[in-house]
């Protein structure tokens, strides 16, 4: 048994990495959703021109984790409440999103943002939409942290995401 779920906080190498942790992901897929072109490239998508939000698209067992329990690491590692950029990352490719597959993904979220909102000083600015369609990235970026771990970037951003991860989500680990 599978279900889908994609998600978008900032780079979404940083997203991918902490999302493979979790016991009951079957797969991770970096890719490109929200936006109005077909087949987008990094490239185009980084040009802003695209709406596309780097996203990460999850097939998970929900007999082994549930939707809320990979929103709850979703929101974990991340920062809802920064619009259109995550850390050093800015622009619209990199907002906070959730891509629901069904309309009980929707209600799911929709709650788990309203429950969250007190949490935070500044409002939480997730967007939440309907998934129309979603663009696998390059080969280069699927998997990337575990690639390439030595990678500025990835010890800045990602590492820290991972660490959090293992540190607070212990009973969900793979």
């Amino acid at each position: 048994m599978s279900e889908t779920a994609t998600v978008g906080g900032g780079c979404f190498w940083c997203t991918e990495a902490a999302m493979k942790e979790l016991a009951g992901v079957n797969t991770v897929t970096s890719g490109y959703a929200g936006g109005d072109i077909d087949n987008p490239t990094y490239k185009q998508v980084c040009s802003g021109t695209t709406d596309h939000a780097e996203v990460v698209q999850i097939e998970y067992d929900p007999t082994k984790i549930e939707y809320s329990e990979l929103l709850e690491v979703f929101f974990a590692t991340h920062d809802p409440t920064q619009l259109n950029r995550q850390g050093p990352d800015v622009g619209t490719q990199y907002r906070s999103i959730i891509l629901t597959h069904t309309a009980e993904q929707r209600a799911t979220a929709e709650a788990y943002i309203e429950a969250l909102n007190d949490h935070y000083d500044d409002a939480i600015v997730t967007e939440i939409e309907s998934l129309e369609r979603f663009w696998s990235a390059e080969e280069y970026h699927q998997d990337y942290f575990e690639k390439n771990p030595s990678d500025a970037y990835c010890r800045m951003h990602a590492q820290p995401k991972v660490e959090k991860v293992r540190e607070t989500f212990t009973e969900k680990l793979t």
